[in-house]
């Protein structure tokens, strides 16, 4: 069980990690920012691909365990089910947080960086500690 939550924890601060270099990079200018400011149509496509993937993912992430199937093979394989649906939920929530952060800096378009905001304000629901890794395999 710990390796799994280890596991789960460098997913997890990796990609925060990732995150915060990436508004470092570009709020310092060493990357240039608002580079696409021009291309409305695909900024218009992307906004309406990641808000879906947005609220879907959130709402996916922060229900996923209450799934009956999931929490059945959390109960029976433990580490392993965790480590799978742990892995899951967390990505569901970090990798659009880090394409939303990288979208508001190439576009300069508040949406992106609202939506990452939102996503970042999630983690502490499912961040993996070692009480909530033990709470979620059992009954």
């Amino acid at each position: 069980m710990e390796k799994t939550r280890k596991l789960l924890m460098t997913f997890f601060v990796a990609c925060v990690v990732v995150a915060i270099a990436m508004v470092v990079l570009f709020e310092t200018e060493t990357l240039p920012t608002g580079v696409l400011a021009e291309e409305k149509q695909s900024e218009f496509l992307l906004v309406s691909l990641m808000e879906l993937t947005t609220l879907g993912g959130v709402f996916l992430a922060l229900r996923l365990f209450k799934f009956e199937a999931v929490h059945r093979d959390l109960i029976t394989r433990k580490a392993p089910a965790l480590l799978k649906w742990g892995m899951t939920r967390l990505a569901l929530l970090l990798v659009p947080m880090l394409v939303n952060t990288l979208l508001y800096y190439i576009y300069m378009n508040t949406t992106f960086g609202y939506m990452a905001i939102i996503q970042f304000l999630c983690l502490p629901f499912v961040f993996p500690s070692q009480n909530r890794c033990e709470g979620e395999v059992t009954e």
